[in-house]
């Protein structure tokens, strides 16, 4: 079976819809073999990071709520992600661009360590409080799942895969991908 899953890795509901996942596929105990396969989609690609800026702050100016609203809407995810085994600290989240976190994935599809890069980037961004577009942090992660220098240092002075996050919106566009996370089985059955 191969999944699809359009993704932001700074889209709390997208972590979450992985530990759901996760579960859903441990629960069925079937032998056949699973191939998951993270797409790019940027929930704001014209985002720019700012450390300073706390993602309460950048949810009530891009949405229009006020502080309380935005705090209780915080407190609600949180909770949803705790019930899942996720510790979100959503007040160190730095609000930042995924590009690069993206194209940090792709190298690592390539690699055949997606799945356990897409787990470091949702950690570090909702748990850890780090800066996910920063190159130093980016190539921790790549290195923790063994990606080769030579193709970081590549990843990071060059656009590469950065066609293929933007053909990964553009199918994401084409099929109707309204928000994330958003599944698709076998090319037939998408849930979102």
């Amino acid at each position: 079976m191969e999944i699809l899953i359009w993704s932001d890795v700074m889209c709390p509901f997208c972590y979450i819809g992985k530990r759901k996942l996760e579960k859903a596929i441990a629960e069925i105990q079937s032998d056949e073999h699973i191939n998951i396969v993270w797409k790019s989609f940027q929930l704001n690609p014209n985002l720019k990071t700012d450390p300073t800026k706390s993602l309460n702050e950048y949810l009530a100016q891009q949405k229009g709520w006020t502080d309380e609203y935005t705090l209780e809407a915080s407190n609600h995810v949180t909770s949803v992600a705790k019930e899942v085994g996720l510790n979100y600290q959503l007040h160190k989240a730095v609000l930042a661009n995924s590009m690069d976190a993206h194209r940090l994935s792709h190298l690592a599809l390539k690699y055949g360590v997606q799945n356990e890069l897409e787990e470091l980037l949702f950690k570090a961004y909702f748990e850890e409080g780090l800066n996910t577009a920063d190159e130093k942090v980016l190539r921790t992660l790549g290195s923790k799942v063994s990606l080769p220098d030579q193709q970081l240092d590549l990843l990071f002075t060059t656009d590469l895969f950065k066609k293929e996050v933007e053909e990964d919106m553009l199918q994401a566009q084409q099929i109707g991908v309204q928000g994330v996370p958003f599944f698709v089985f076998n090319q037939k059955y998408a849930i979102s």
